[in-house]
């Protein structure tokens, strides 16, 4: 069992007892979609699909569909017309932990659903500080740090979102220059349901009057042990170095001519001194502030779930 601050704030399930609550959810993705939604190194089937992925997009569907209905009563009330404002989750977690590939499941399972149809994902590496404006502040080593991010055009672009504008923008960012796109940004345009994924969604500031997740109706923290999240850093860093890193465009192909050993120790140094470090000083201090957490074990598959009590 994970070590769960403020633990009376949330009903604990285990993996078989979170599974019956699927219902008669149903399985609506084939393993051939399952393929294209993988993260790399991550070998979840569609058992864990149907066992933490169904009852949990169930659960959406009921908060999904109670807050549209709020609205609906709202406008009703001010003799208004409600405009269209997407339902927004945020998923949080270390990086290497599995965000991005369990936003991305849960993002084609919940587009799967009549009611809410339209479904967009936005990552936070957009809102990066670009890589020149790093070095100017002296924190390109820092990249990933609360400090790093633009939380200002962040803000701006879930206020848009939430205020029912026709349209949000977010700037663009490639893992393979490792910047941002300059030029180049991704409309969103009045979704059912927005999922935020990021690594910081759930940090608040001393000084600020206004968070990220103030946004949210609903957030996700993907938890593991920092040993097994080290782990599968290296096991990342080390395939990345066979793939993308070849790249003659990647800002990190001097490590592809690493040998296996030197690529291990690197991927350690770099977990030591910026990943890990964001992890035990950042991201997972919010841990307690999310409305799930969903515990990994050092296979990648969910054996515990935590759910916020109302």
């Amino acid at each position: 069992m994970i070590n769960l601050p403020n633990s009376d704030r949330y009903l604990s399930f285990d993996r078989a007892e979170w599974a019956d609550l699927r219902a008669a959810t149903p399985l609506t993705i084939r393993e051939r979609d399952l393929v294209a939604l993988r993260g790399i190194n991550e070998n979840i089937d569609l058992d864990e699909v149907a066992a933490v992925y169904l009852p949990l997009t169930r659960l959406l569907n009921l908060y999904v569909s109670a807050t549209q209905n709020l609205h609906k009563v709202s406008a009703t009330f001010l003799g208004a017309m409600a405009p269209k404002v997407p339902y927004v989750i945020g998923i949080a977690g270390s990086v290497a932990v599995g965000k991005s590939t369990f936003a991305r499941i849960l993002q084609a399972l919940l587009a799967r659903w009549p009611e809410h149809p339209r479904v967009d994902l936005i990552t936070t590496d957009g809102f990066l500080f670009p890589n020149d404006v790093l070095e100017d502040r002296g924190i390109m080593n820092r990249k990933g740090f609360p400090e790093s991010y633009d939380t200002k055009n962040l803000l701006q672009f879930l206020r848009d979102l939430k205020s029912g504008a026709p349209e949000a923008k977010a700037p663009v960012y490639s893992h393979v220059v490792y910047d941002i796109v300059k030029g180049e940004d991704v409309t969103v345009s009045q979704p059912d349901i927005l999922i935020l994924e990021g690594l910081n969604v759930l940090q608040v500031g001393s000084e600020a009057n206004e968070f990220v997740s103030d946004y949210f109706d609903f957030s996700i923290y993907i938890d593991a042990n920092e040993a097994d999240i080290e782990q599968w850093y290296i096991e990342r860093f080390q395939t990345l170095r066979e793939t993308v890193f070849r790249n003659p465009e990647s800002f990190f192909q001097n490590y592809a001519h690493l040998t296996d050993e030197e690529g291990i120790e690197m991927a350690r140094s770099i977990w030591r001194e910026i990943n890990g470090k964001n992890l035990v000083e950042n991201i997972e201090p919010t841990k307690s502030r999310a409305s799930l957490i969903v515990k990994k074990s050092a296979n990648h598959r969910v054996d515990h779930v935590h759910l916020r009590r109302l």
